[in-house]
């Protein structure tokens, strides 16, 4: 998998996804999450990395559907809600900028 600017700046950084209840908290895991939307992906293609959240591993998990006791739109809620987070911290870093 290519690593772009975008994913790579996820690491080390604090869960914006942050499910109460499922959450790990711990940086060392976290990864963009890209958030899957009909029209923006498809098989085999991901979202566009601005439509990625950063997430620790647990959170990922849930936004995935792997093993999460919150229900699938519960989850993406929440994912939607830390993509909007992430990318707020990317404009306010200068990384992205917002026109």
């Amino acid at each position: 998998m290519r690593q772009t600017k975008l994913t790579k700046a996820a690491r080390g950084r604090e869960c914006q996804v942050r499910i109460p209840g499922v959450c790990n908290g711990n940086p060392e895991t976290t990864v963009l999450a890209h958030y899957r939307m009909s029209g923006t992906c498809g098989v085999g293609m991901k979202p566009n990395d601005l439509q990625g959240a950063w997430a620790c591993s647990a959170c990922h998990d849930a936004c995935d559907s792997r093993g999460s006791a919150i229900s699938r739109e519960e989850a993406r809620q929440y994912h939607a809600e830390g993509v909007m987070r992430t990318q707020a911290l990317l404009i306010s870093e200068g990384v992205v900028v917002a026109c």
